[in-house]
């Protein structure tokens, strides 16, 4: 008897055949089925079978509903390979592969799947319109690992993110033709790891969809079941592949999605009812659905002539009348150039298609405030935005270089925050939108900022006034004629006005050798300290800026703190000077000036050889230590950056600007503040999001110091063409592959010492772990840089979102808290 007739009863499958029409449950091995059969179908909703499209006479396997109008086919086996007549078979083989065979015994299409089991292999057609090969363990092969021009609920558009292997869309040649046409729908996603979807005619994008909001993709103005969808979308990434998928959410109503031969995607809805198909929508839907067609920082928008219109703070590349209003490829540019200054800040941009994600970093677990922080807090962020409404304020989408694709939806847009110059941002808040002409808008800005800035003097000068009125109440002071002097600091000298004005030749500019958050710091040129210091040393002062927004607590709290600290790391203060409005410092004069000025210049970071580098991180750790551990008042500097390293004669490491510190008494536990004032690309997340600061800070603003002068580059404002991280994230990539010696600044190549670069990287990484309680005392950071031993394996960085490992948020949040940042 032969074997697969023995195994037959033993399967409960009805067999069936197939047929022009009709469809079949299931086919076994040797079960040859010919086109024209006639059968009988098991399926509610699709049937199996050879058909005809429209006017052709070529034949074709093929999947489609069942009893629908019009006939709707949704998955073509031999699209490529047609047959000539009406003698074509199907026949599973033994290895179950299914294969399509023309009169002349040839094979035109196979499964080309191979399995070794044993069982006797059968294929079936399920209800979700799914053709099958399985044997009694798994399925070894499906139709819709092989999508064609449709997608149903079930299916899954899919890149396999090791091998490459893509499962996507792809156009009928003509409504008569299902070979293979030029339109395909991709699911793309770039270096930050956010998946989208496009529209691509040959390799050139015609069209993005969305992005997906959570419930569907953004900014389908034409859809008409709006939030009733009949179907729940569903975007995964993992580390080995990212899909699209949707399920179908009724039981009355089914949904097609069909790109065209035209290059459309068309969505139906399809009545279980009647089983008539209505259409749902059309992408693209208008003239600004095509891609990048108002070129970077460009937005579209049906309502305006021109369709394209730069976003605001930026103008067209082209003169207007040079610009094609149809033609705007070249797009737009700044208005004002960034410099990463602290007035910088976002305008929101509400109902927009978000830009192109190509270049972005995504976070799913950051709120709305952290992701503006993480922006801001690098100098390359041009926007950013949260992509998912229904997750309240959560998640992150973070964009680094030129916008594009970026339009104004008349319903279901989002919200996109633009990076945009100080003065941008002035300019919008004070001219209003009104009907007056451009001309006389500009005068009337004009006006108004001349007046805000009248009013504004006046206003500050009086409040600075009162503020040092009411400060000198109750305080340690004692005044006469304009002069205000603090008690119990005897130790420290105090200078006159008139003296401090002639030394610096009344503060000339030529004078002038540096600014801070603080103020201005000028140079003596007149050695009139001389018979006050006992000799004939240099002095540097440093005077209290106007707009600073540090005033005469800052200003107390530093004389306080330096004059009772002494520490080869820490600068020296000399004397002080209170008159009216005026509040001046007076420190040893450094004469390398601060770390900052070697470090990131291109000509002079060479002089910064590895073993002055490892000097510098080694003095600047005893000076904290020091703050933190030995001093008789125990200090939280809360500003440690590059720019308050101060270098002597020798190179030297000295702390300075010790305006925001503050003083603590034995215990490591976290104060909090309403008033957050610090350096971004220093300041610890608990500190910068929650206004919490220990010790810990510093350790953290340490750690960014150790990797900046390892490698040469600001944290703040870091660019790698391979992603968007920020130099934490950069030197967290490289440790994790063995790599950390890449981080190495390329001029230290000939001084290096390999071991001590490690190390200072290593324990780097150790600071700058995202929660404090990770981080080190400086205690033992200082013997972890001297000692040779194992050091301990460090966490995460913070604000660091690679492709497996989100930023973890502080979970302990005063809601009540208010905090402020000011970058100085």
């Amino acid at each position: 008897m032969n074997l697969n007739l023995m195994l037959l009863p033993a399967v409960i499958f009805l067999i069936l055949a197939l047929g022009t029409c009709g469809a079949v449950d299931t086919i076994y091995v040797d079960q040859n089925i010919k086109d024209g059969e006639t059968i009988v179908s098991a399926n509610e909703k699709f049937e199996l079978g050879f058909f005809s499209p429209g006017s052709s006479k070529s034949r074709y396997l093929g999947i489609w509903f069942k009893n629908t109008s019009p006939h709707t086919v949704v998955w073509v086996a031999n699209r490529k390979y047609p047959l000539n007549d009406t003698s074509g078979k199907v026949i599973l083989g033994r290895h179950g592969i299914l294969s399509i065979v023309n009169s002349g015994g040839t094979i035109i299409w196979s499964s080309s799947n191979i399995t070794n089991t044993n069982v006797i292999p059968i294929a079936q057609l399920l209800d979700t319109g799914n053709l099958v090969i399985r044997d009694e363990m798994s399925v070894v092969w499906q139709s819709f690992d092989y999508p064609g021009d449709t997608f149903i609920s079930g299916m899954k558009l899919r890149k396999n993110l090791i091998t490459g292997r893509e499962m996507y869309l792809r156009s009928w040649r003509s409504v008569d033709d299902p070979f293979p046409g030029m339109y395909t729908i991709r699911l793309f996603m770039g270096k930050g790891k956010y998946p989208q979807v496009y529209i691509c005619k040959s390799s050139v994008i015609q069209t993005r969809l969305g992005p997906l909001d959570g419930i569907e993709f953004a900014g389908r103005p034409n859809s008409r079941h709006g939030s009733n969808r009949i179907y729940k979308t569903e975007m995964v990434v993992t580390q080995k592949e990212i899909y699209f998928g949707y399920s179908a959410n009724s039981t009355v109503l089914s949904s097609r999605s069909v790109v065209t031969p035209g290059g459309k995607l068309e969505i139906w809805v399809l009545s279980m009812q009647n089983y008539v198909w209505m259409q749902d929508s059309t992408i693209p839907t208008d003239y600004c659905d095509n891609y990048g067609l108002c070129g970077p920082y460009g937005s579209c928008s049906t309502n305006t002539y021109p369709n394209c219109q730069c976003l605001k703070g930026f103008a067209q590349k082209e003169k207007p009348h040079d610009l094609n209003p149809y033609n705007w490829t070249n797009g737009c540019r700044r208005s004002n150039v960034l410099d990463c200054g602290p007035g910088e800040g976002f305008l929101k941009l509400s109902s927009m298609k978000l830009p192109d994600t190509q270049n972005v970093v995504f976070d799913g677990t950051m709120s709305l405030q952290e992701c503006e922080i993480a922006c801001k807090d690098n100098c390359s962020c041009t926007a950013y935005a949260n992509p998912n409404i229904t997750r309240g304020s959560v998640g992150c989408l973070r964009w680094f270089g030129e916008l594009i694709d970026v339009r104004v939806y008349s319903m279901n847009g989002q919200d996109l925050y633009v990076r945009l110059a100080a003065s941008e941002l002035l300019e919008g808040n004070l001219i209003s939108k009104s009907s007056f002409s451009r001309k006389y808008g500009i005068l009337i800005a004009i006006l108004l900022i001349s007046f805000a800035a009248g009013v504004g003097l006046a206003v500050a000068y009086a409040c600075r006034k009162k503020k040092i009125k009411r400060h000198m109440k109750g305080k340690r002071f004692h005044k006469m004629n304009g002069t205000v002097q603090i008690d119990d600091l005897d130790e420290l000298p105090y200078f006159s006005l008139h003296e401090i004005a002639e030394a610096t030749d009344n503060f000339s500019i030529s004078n002038k050798i540096g600014e801070g958050g603080f103020g201005p710091v000028y140079k003596t040129v007149k050695l009139i300290f001389q018979g006050v210091l006992g000799d004939k040393r240099e002095v540097a002062v440093k005077r209290l800026s106007e707009t600073s927004h540090q005033g005469l607590d800052e200003f107390k709290n530093e004389v306080i703190c330096i004059a009772k600290l002494q520490q080869r790391n820490l600068v020296k203060l000399v004397g002080y000077c209170i008159h009216d409005n005026e509040l001046i410092l007076i420190y040893e004069y450094m004469p390398n000036k601060s770390l900052d000025t070697f470090l990131f210049d291109e000509t002079r970071r060479s002089i910064l050889d590895w073993p002055k580098r490892f000097h510098i991180i080694n003095g600047m750790a005893r000076g904290i230590l020091y703050l933190h551990q030995d001093s008789r008042l125990q200090i939280i500097h809360r500003d440690l950056k590059a720019a308050n390293i101060l270098l002597d004669n020798d190179m030297n490491p000295k702390i300075a600007d010790f305006g925001l510190a503050r003083k603590f008494v034995g215990s490591d536990n976290a104060v909090s503040t309403k008033r957050v004032m610090g350096t971004y690309g220093y300041i610890s997340p608990e500190y910068a999001l929650h206004g919490q600061f220990s010790t810990k800070s510093d350790v953290f603003s340490f750690g960014v110091l150790v990797l900046e002068i390892v490698s040469g580059n600001k944290n703040r404002g870091f660019f790698h063409e391979d992603h968007s991280d920020s130099l934490l994230g950069h030197a967290w990539r490289l440790y994790k592959e063995n790599r950390s010696i890449e981080l190495m600044c390329p001029s230290l190549n000939d001084s290096c010492i390999i071991s001590e670069v490690l190390r200072s990287i290593h324990v780097g990484l150790l600071c700058v772990q995202h929660h404090a309680q990770d981080r080190p005392t400086m205690f033992s950071v200082v013997l972890m840089l001297v000692s040779e031993g194992v050091l301990p394996q460090p966490k995460q960085p913070a604000f660091f979102a690679g492709p497996s490992e989100q930023v973890q948020s502080v979970s302990s949040v005063n809601e009540y808290m208010r905090t402020q940042l000011y970058a100085r």
